[in-house]
């Protein structure tokens, strides 16, 4: 018994001699070999400063700097370490008031306790700091780290490009990689290519003396990590076009959105008002953009040519007419007489066509023939019921890119929308609504909402005569010249190939001798289609959709004006002038293009003064 407690004895002091043993080396290790737990207890003599990675520029599709880097300073401040200095020299030298100072060190103290370093002032000017920096030492506790802010040297794209924004404690809170006071992109490709452009942050230790004056790295920068930049990105972007398409938007509320049917690539997409990208960046930034949000009138932050949503009018009739024509109802030869309106009185027709055939029914926009057009649809005796068949139709408008979110790599694109049965039970009641209660969905109005991206996404999809390829606005990331698999893919429209030639020459009969026919641009075979759309708040918006040249088509566009009139009045001149412009790199008809720059569009909306915020249009019934 006694040899066992013996034994226990030296079990248990062994136990307890190699664990102070253990205790021991690791403390001599902590103290003596490892200098970076010497480091973590000296927050007094050495400081962290972050070291912010360039991020990634943005060129476009020709080489051109759309979004560049420039040097700023952001004033760090640790509140226990400040000590009693002339204040009003210091406010003098920054350009700030003794309230400011007092607001920053307060927020300083609530963000991050007085003993942790937190922003003071951001993004200071490299002016301003360099007069700054001569003078820091006379104050205690504070210390600048060098970041770069955006500039966009044309000045052009805010929509696309997006811009920045500080993030928020609850996105820190779930991502460690963030920490109060970074910046992350919030909206356009600034967004959608956070994670390429970013890059990583680093960390740089210096050693402080007491006053304050940095003297040097610690251990040589051993303990320093580098930031890895950002991506540079090559976008799709024609920045030429670009610049041009804004040129023409002035003074007009709307949208242009061009495409490269080949490809899916965005050559250009407008959206007007819009905003100079210089004034979102550095300390301007936060003044700026609750200027841009209180401006309830033009709403220049709205992206329009994604989230504006309006009745297609008659640039949706080549849609109707493929598809009476995959349903069997209608072929080139249907013959239907107009003489002003659809039987009843509505659709009415803005004249009196006659007999016509589909050719030149889409040439003259007739309501009345895609009235008879959409009813032989709803009547098709293949169907058993007609829920049946307005659902059978709404399939092939989703299959057209409308009523669905296009999945270009940019947020917030909006679907549209394409009437359900289930809608129309709780507007009517079950049964009680009829194929002539729904007629406008054949003229492209009622219920039935598209943005500009799904229109020219539809230009395109003819264009192509069935398929499409997803719109992007990024060819390429770094150096890698690839693009994301889903925007090489083709996506084809429910409806044959062989139904496509009848509408292309219809819509080169818009403009050579129809609706659009005083845009014509010379030497170029243009196809389009002209469109009015009721506004409830006033005018009637001008719509046009249009690709060229007819064969082997190089560019397809969509153009919208708010208030802007008929078709043919606003949009079909816009449109015809950006791919004059895109094909032949001058503008030879300058008295159109005089007349664009010089018209006003936008006063029609400070007359009404009204906020342009509601773009659904019901019950209209023009081209």
């Amino acid at each position: 018994m006694n040899n066992v407690f013996a034994l226990r004895k030296y079990i248990i002091a062994g136990i307890f001699s190699i664990a102070c043993i253990a205790f021991v080396f690791r403390l001599f290790y902590m103290q003596v070999i490892d200098d970076q737990y010497k480091l973590d207890a000296s927050n007094e003599t050495f400081r962290h400063i972050t070291q912010y990675p360039p991020r990634g520029c943005i060129k476009d599709r020709n080489g051109k700097l759309l979004v560049t880097n420039e040097a700023a300073y952001d004033l760090m401040v640790i509140p226990n370490q400040v000590k009693d200095f002339d204040t009003n020299s210091f406010c003098s030298d920054l350009g700030i008031t003794k309230a400011d100072f007092n607001n920053g060190i307060r927020k300083a103290v609530q963000l991050n306790t007085a003993s942790h370093a937190s922003v003071f002032m951001k993004e200071v000017t490299p002016e301003i700091y360099a007069a700054f920096e001569e003078k820091m030492y006379k104050y205690h506790g504070f210390y600048s780290e060098v970041r770069t802010v955006r500039r966009y040297p044309m000045k052009i794209a805010p929509h696309l490009l997006g811009y920045l924004g500080e993030v928020s404690k609850e996105l820190c809170e779930r991502n460690p990689k963030y920490r109060e006071g970074d910046y992350i992109g919030m909206s356009g490709i600034e967004e959608s290519y956070e994670e390429a452009l970013g890059g990583k942050k680093g960390v740089k230790i210096t050693v402080v003396d007491a006053m304050n004056r940095e003297v040097g790295d610690y251990k040589n920068g051993k303990y320093d990590t580098l930031p890895n930049p950002g991506e540079n990105l090559t976008s799709t972007l024609d920045a030429t076009l670009q610049a041009y398409g804004e040129k023409l938007m002035q003074n007009k509320a709307g949208s242009i959105v061009a495409i490269e049917p080949a490809t899916g690539e965005v050559l250009a997409l407008v959206s007007s008002p819009e905003y100079d990208p210089n004034l979102l960046v550095g300390n301007i930034r936060a003044r700026n953009y609750s200027s841009l949000v209180l401006d309830t009138l033009d709403i220049p932050l709205f992206n329009r040519a994604l989230m504006a949503q309006y009745p297609p009018g008659s640039t949706f009739k080549p849609i109707e007419a493929l598809i009476g024509q995959q349903e069997g109802v209608l072929n080139e030869h249907t013959v239907y007489y107009c003489g002003g309106s659809y039987p009843g009185g509505k659709p009415k027709c803005d004249a009196k066509h006659g007999s016509l055939d589909l050719e030149p029914a889409i040439a003259k926009s007739c309501n009345t023939y895609f009235s008879y057009v959409f009813m032989s649809i709803m009547g098709n005796r293949k169907y058993a019921t007609m829920d049946d068949a307005l659902t059978s139709w709404r399939r092939y408008v989703n299959g057209f890119g409308l009523g669905t979110r296009l999945d270009i790599d940019l947020p917030s694109a909006l679907r549209g929308n394409v009437p359900t049965v289930e809608h129309y039970d709780r507007v009517f009641g079950r049964s009680h609504w009829r194929p002539f209660t729904i007629i406008s969905l054949g003229i492209g109005q009622g219920e039935l909402e598209v943005t500009p991206l799904q229109l020219a996404n539809e230009a395109s999809i003819i264009a192509n005569r069935g398929y499409y390829f997803m719109p992007h606005v990024i060819k390429s990331i770094g150096d890698k010249n690839e693009v994301q698999k889903k925007y090489t893919t083709r996506h084809y429209a429910p409806v044959d190939a062989k139904y496509f030639d009848i509408v292309v020459q219809g819509m080169s009969d818009v403009v050579s001798d129809g609706t659009a026919a005083a845009s014509k641009i010379p030497g170029v075979t243009m196809c389009g289609k002209t469109g009015t759309a009721q506004n409830p708040n006033g005018r009637d918006n001008s719509l046009f959709i249009a690709f060229a040249p007819m064969d082997h088509p190089k560019i397809a566009v969509c153009v919208v004006i708010e208030r802007g009139g008929w078709g043919a009045e606003w949009a079909a001149p816009i449109a015809s002038l950006m791919i004059e412009k895109y094909l032949n790199d001058t503008i030879k008809r300058t008295d159109i293009e005089t007349r664009i720059l010089d018209g006003n569009t936008i006063h029609y909306l400070e007359e009404e003064k009204l906020q342009p915020k509601h773009y659904t249009q019901h019950t209209a019934h023009k081209k």
